[in-house]
């Protein structure tokens, strides 16, 4: 099959990095994995031949038909053809009666918003190991201080534990993409803090990085004083970037007592 521009795809062809993913996502039988992108099924083999039923949501009509040709013999398939950024992810965790393990080579042009989606079904799910941009990854697991820190991680950081396990390089897939992809863990937090629901919470972390270079107070100008931000028992001085996820959940919880939204 060939990759498609449209659909992002990049297939992973290489054994040994095959593995080490398997490896790493250390499936077991009765666990309910769901696969994200199948492609020709490099990783869905070597899942199949482990897992009692493996889900898999493919939105290309043609792979996904050869997929169900090339593991007929493969009762445990399960294809869901369509959209993962439309797809149901807490209904399937109902119907399969537990919680989620999520696994996919994603596309760099949905990754982060299929990150989001995933995140508001969170409490279905265990955790997810996908692969990814490279540059992508490092700002997730970046810590506060450095010039990858950024909105991303911030979003993440009170819903998941992330955990970068392994470079992979260009020759790694089939065709080669021009940057460095990462397999990042993130398992999910069983207890988030209340302020991470808070609508506020996103707004303060957009608009504290849409102006990084800006100190909090001008940042921040729109939703919280110099004096609401000292309150808060943050720096009005400070930058975005030298904040913890959990000091811009107090900033949220200034805005919200502020002015709800």
């Amino acid at each position: 099959m060939r990759a498609r521009k449209r659909f992002g795809q990049h297939f992973l062809h290489d054994p040994a990095v095959i593995a080490r993913i398997v490896a790493a996502i250390a499936p077991r039988p009765d666990e309910a994995l769901v696969e994200i992108g199948p492609g020709p099924g490099a990783l869905t083999g070597p899942l199949l031949a482990i897992m009692e039923r493996l889900d898999v949501v493919e939105i290309d009509r043609d792979l996904a038909a050869a997929l169900q040709r090339q593991f007929s013999g493969q009762p445990g398939l399960r294809m869901h053809l369509g959209d993962a950024l439309g797809f149901d992810f807490a209904a399937l965790a109902r119907e399969r009666g537990r919680k989620l393990r999520v696994i996919g080579n994603l596309p760099y042009n949905i990754s982060t918003p299929l990150l989001f989606r995933l995140l508001e079904a969170s409490d279905q799910i265990i955790d997810m190991h996908f692969m990814l941009q490279k540059e992508v990854v490092d700002r997730i697991v970046a810590p506060p201080g450095g010039r990858q820190y950024g909105r991303l991680g911030v979003m993440l950081a009170p819903r998941v534990r992330a955990t970068k396990l392994l470079d992979i390089g260009p020759g790694a897939f089939r065709p080669p993409p021009r940057v460095w992809s990462a397999l990042v863990r993130l398992e999910v937090l069983p207890d988030p803090p209340s302020w991470a629901g808070l609508p506020q919470f996103a707004a303060v972390v957009s608009a504290a990085f849409g102006q990084r270079r800006k100190t909090l107070r001008n940042a921040l100008a729109g939703l919280l004083s110099a004096e609401q931000i000292a309150a808060a028992g943050i720096d009005p001085k400070a930058r975005a970037e030298t904040l913890a996820a959990g000091q811009f959940g107090e900033l949220a919880r200034a805005v919200a007592a502020a002015a709800p939204l």
